[in-house]
């Protein structure tokens, strides 16, 4: 099977190495031929590192699945899913769906891996716009396997399931959200701890450092493997109802005091900036992120390991 990734910064090329890794072949076409060639090279290289942390047997063989397409139509031709990762402005998106589904055969899937922006902002005029969804995926995506799917109104039943299918077989782990709204699901849970975190900074309760040692060696070791539902399962002699017994009034009573912002408060803001780049220098970031990324290689075949050896459920 073919799909077609549409835009090569870098959530495209993650999703090439994605699609590519699972023996698909994949069309990679964005509107700048330079950007394409930095794509082609960037994927490699991510390739071999995959089979350095023993994630992948093949480098070449992956890249050899990625095709590169001068045109948008080239791209689309014979495809089953199209992924699009053009920038997070709704008038680009209507243009490149536009332009997608008068290009793309009656049957193929189309999918935007936007953030934030509703698949009814811009499919609404479409001839094939119940084909058309949103699949949110978390960055980077070949090594986080969670990615979103959310239809539109009137996306079809059917478009929801071949996205589900096709994600699946691509060793992604998708998640149905059954109503559209902004930041879909991830995003509005990592936006509550997030003004949370900015509050706790404010008002001087603990340094940004500390905070994220709160979360990354507290709360983030029992995330790696389970979610709050299950944490919370497990925290209590009775199970999630003991919990809510035991725990429901002093959540209440801290919700009290929490209060919500229209943004971010600049200044915090700042200072949460200030304290990063005492921590890391920005010319060491993108240091960091390739440092991340081999831990997320190594958590994730740890984790691989840890789920085959895991009996399975009566």
């Amino acid at each position: 099977m073919d799909v077609a990734v549409i835009g090569s910064g870098l959530i495209g090329q993650a999703w090439a190495i994605v699609f590519a890794r699972a023996g698909y072949g994949v069309r990679l076409w964005d509107g700048d031929a330079q950007a394409r060639a930095r794509a082609v090279e960037l994927i490699a290289g991510q390739a071999r590192m995959l089979v350095q942390q023993g994630l992948l047997d093949d480098a070449d063989g992956l890249s050899a699945r990625v095709r590169v397409c001068d045109t948008l139509a080239q791209s689309l031709e014979g495809v089953a899913y199209v992924q699009e990762n053009l920038p997070e402005k709704p008038e680009l998106k209507r243009e490149i769906f536009r332009q997608m589904d008068a290009l793309a055969a009656a049957g193929t899937v189309l999918a935007s891996s936007t953030s934030s922006i509703p698949a009814s902002v811009f499919t609404e005029d479409l001839p094939g716009r119940g084909r058309c969804l949103v699949a949110h995926p978390v960055n980077p995506p070949y090594l986080i396997p969670v990615v979103e799917l959310c239809g539109a109104p009137w996306t079809d039943a059917a478009t929801i399931e071949a996205a589900r299918r096709i994600q699946s077989g691509a060793g992604q782990k998708p998640v149905i959200v059954h109503r559209e709204l902004e930041g879909f699901v991830l995003n509005r849970l990592q936006g509550a701890l997030l003004r949370e975190a900015f509050r706790l900074v404010q008002d001087g309760t603990i340094t940004v450092e500390d905070l994220d040692v709160t979360v990354k060696d507290g709360l983030g070791l029992r995330w790696v493997f389970m979610g709050p539902f299950e944490t919370i399962d497990l925290n209590a002699p009775g199970g999630v109802a003991d919990y809510c017994t035991r725990y429901g009034g002093m959540y209440a009573s801290i919700a009290q005091e929490q209060r919500d912002c229209e943004r971010w408060p600049d200044d915090t803001v700042h200072e949460v900036e200030r304290q990063r780049r005492e921590q890391l220098p920005e010319s060491e970031l993108l240091q960091r992120r390739l440092w991340r990324d081999q831990r997320l290689m190594s958590l994730l075949r740890h984790k691989r390991q840890a789920e085959a050896e895991t009996p399975p459920k009566d």
